[in-house]
């Protein structure tokens, strides 16, 4: 039976809200009544729902343990409808378990009803459904979601420091260079003394903060960001050539083709284990990467796996996965035993991508603090300069 959000009142006039069920708007009604609820609004469930990553790793955990003690898909789900710490989500659930009751699955259950789910999970959920391993699958994916967070949480804890630093720079900057600076150059001026150049670039740097073209200039720049990233969501082949050029760029480009053979190896070591065929295994572990190009990459690969190409060779003509992997598939087929290999290389991938981002992190701090002091050596030069020109014309 579908589901509906209500709210009412209970027998003591109390505000309440949750989901009731019924095969129509009167017959979920009649059982709220039954329950001593006057329900005062009750609409379908059509929302689309902000799903955190935590809850999510939190439903695919309880939800594989629920149906590993034999529970049924839909009701698992209306059980899942009824715990109170997946907050709002519960709605979302129970979208969900609608669609899965209307025949879908639960892969197109999911992207019917929420777009935070990755195409790393969706693959996930495709191969579970494939392979009957739906409970084994769900617990790993809850497993590789908390890994991600951890290390989401690590590099944004580690950024906390630099942004603050970097904001208040700015700040600074703004206020020095925007009044600060030219009223004391102005004061300098007006007793006699010839300003260097370094004074009159800093001063014609404030300038810009205190006109409407820098700010115009700020504007424009938000506006190309936002047609960016329009054309980047809209047109499929631009995607794809700037998803290419991301993986060149430096520093950038090196830390995500290194979380896309995380990924990568991760996804396909989950599918290998569950049953998924290589081929299969292979385009699905490339969409879960998130690269659009990559993901192209290994659909093409995928065929040619299926005409007679060799997994390795294959995964080395994909190139932001051809350094190493390749390598670690050619044990994995020689010794048997590739669920193992891919899971060991993405354990691999994974230490060396934290390792990666660390190093990283710790040398922006450092960075910030020389940009931060050349900024007040700059200000100093070129408040002093013109006192020192002064001193001089009044000593001669």
């Amino acid at each position: 039976m579908p589901s509906f959000e209500y709210t009412g009142y209970d027998n003591r006039g109390r505000m309440r809200k949750g989901l009731a069920t019924g095969a129509s708007l009167k017959e979920a009604r009649e059982r709220l009544a039954e329950e001593g609820l006057l329900a005062e609004t009750l609409t379908p469930i059509r929302r689309r729902l902000k799903f955190p990553s935590e809850i999510r790793a939190m439903v695919y955990r309880e939800l594989g343990a629920l149906i590993k003690a034999g529970m049924p898909l839909d009701r698992a789900l209306a059980l899942l409808t009824r715990s109170p710490d997946l907050g709002e989500s519960r709605v979302l659930l129970a979208g969900i378990r609608d669609r899965i009751l209307e025949g879908r699955s639960l892969a197109q259950a999911f992207m019917d009803s929420t777009d935070a789910c990755t195409p790393f999970e969706i693959a996930i959920l495709q191969a579970a459904e494939r392979s009957a391993t739906m409970d084994t699958m769900l617990a790993r994916l809850a497993e590789f979601i908390e890994t991600q967070d951890k290390l989401r949480d690590s590099v944004r804890s580690a950024l906390i420091y630099p942004v603050l630093v970097l904001t208040f720079g700015v700040c600074s900057a703004m206020i020095i260079l925007g009044f600060l600076m030219p009223r004391m150059l102005s004061a300098l001026t007006a007793g006699g003394a010839t300003l260097p150049g370094l004074t009159r670039f800093v001063l014609a740097l404030g300038n810009m903060f205190s006109h409407g073209a820098f700010w115009g200039a700020v504007a424009a720049l938000a506006v190309a960001g936002a047609l960016f990233f329009r054309r980047l969501r809209r047109d499929e082949a631009w995607r794809h050539a700037w998803d290419r050029r991301v993986f060149r760029l430096p520093i950038y480009g090196r830390g995500y083709a290194l979380l896309a053979n995380v990924r990568f190896a991760s996804t396909l070591s989950i599918l290998v284990s569950g049953g998924v065929s290589l081929i299969e295994g292979l385009a699905m572990a490339g969409r879960a990467t998130g690269s659009p190009w990559l993901a192209r990459l290994a659909a093409d690969e995928a065929d040619r796996v299926r005409h007679g190409k060799n997994l390795a060779d294959a995964v080395q003509d994909i190139p932001p996965l051809s350094e190493t992997l390749p390598g670690w598939i050619r044990v994995g087929e020689a010794g048997g035993g590739m669920a193992e290999i891919l899971e060991s290389a993405g354990q691999r991938y994974r230490d060396h991508w934290v390792r990666f981002v660390d190093r990283r992190m710790r040398l922006l701090e450092p960075l910030l603090v020389l940009v931060m002091g050349a900024f007040v050596l700059l200000i100093a030069l070129a408040i002093l300069l013109p006192i020192f020109s002064m001193s001089q014309a009044f000593g001669g």
